[in-house]
């Protein structure tokens, strides 16, 4: 099974990986069939987790790699994983700032981006999801691309226990679309679609970052550092945030340090 799955291009591996993230996704979506609520301790927790899967997945994924390839290039080694990770922060700044959305357990008023009270809620909650989900997808990608470039710091076992990190992380999005919609109102199966077409995104994104990295190979260690730098601002903009907001941050933090420890775990035993 395994030298099937490594018999692939990376652009395949990227895809399949990231259809694996996409449905931990819609996963998540479906609790939405078996409840209308979910304790609010337990989803505090799960989003305290996925930050520390992302932060972990930011560094030994993501961030060590880049600084690794950048040694013996024409600028100082420190060079391109900065400017990649700052640039990965900027950009989900300015998404932030003009893609209409709203997020989970928000009020309407609370809504950000360009026009977003003409959106409806459902789609507002939507593009929150998939923001996050953006760098989460590209970064597969490229970390599956970096296998390609035969660098000793990127293994694809490496670039699966990503995949495996960012799918762990995935179940709580999928919830934190779904579940306010259903008890906004909405039918189930209308609260699943909507909860799952949020990870949509991911294999659109994983595939265009293994590409690009593939083709312009210069431009990895900006690639994985970019999407380092996006995940940790959805992470500080968002997911912390959002953990802490009820009250819950005691359990949000110990949540966050056990994600951690699992991505660490998972990148260390596999990469």
């Amino acid at each position: 099974m395994f030298d099937w799955f490594a018999s692939l291009s990376p652009v395949n591996q990227a895809l399949i990986g990231s259809l694996f993230t996409y449905g931990m996704t819609a996963l998540g979506a479906a609790l939405v069939f078996t409840t209308k609520n979910v304790n609010q301790k337990f989803l505090d927790s799960m989003l305290g987790f996925a930050g520390g899967v992302m932060i972990a997945a930011s560094y030994w994924s993501l961030l060590a790699p880049a600084i690794e390839m950048s040694d013996g290039g024409a600028l100082p080694k420190w060079a391109p994983p900065a400017i990649g990770f700052l640039l990965g922060g900027l950009f989900l700044l300015l998404v932030d700032k003009l893609l209409p959305h709203v997020h989970p357990n928000k009020p309407m008023e609370s809504a950000e981006g360009i026009h977003p009270m003409k959106k409806r809620r459902s789609t507002l909650l939507v593009l929150a999801i998939t923001m996050h989900n953006i760098p989460e997808g590209l970064a597969v990608g490229v970390a599956f691309g970096a296998v390609a470039a035969g660098f000793e710091s990127a293994t694809l076992t490496g670039a699966i226990a990503l995949a495996i990190g960012i799918g762990i992380q995935n179940l709580p999005e999928g919830v934190a679309v779904s579940m306010p919609l259903r008890r906004d109102g909405m039918s189930r199966k209308k609260s699943f679609v909507y909860g799952q077409f949020s990870g949509l995104v991911e294999p659109i994104a994983a595939v265009i970052g293994a590409a690009s990295v593939i083709y312009i190979e210069p431009l990895l260690p900006y690639a994985l550092s970019f999407a380092a730098g996006a995940m940790i601002f959805v992470v500080a903009e968002e997911v912390i945030p959002g953990s802490q907001e009820e009250g819950n941050t005691d359990l949000a933090s110990i949540s966050l340090m056990i994600g951690f420890a699992v991505m660490m775990i998972l990148d260390v035993a596999l990469g």
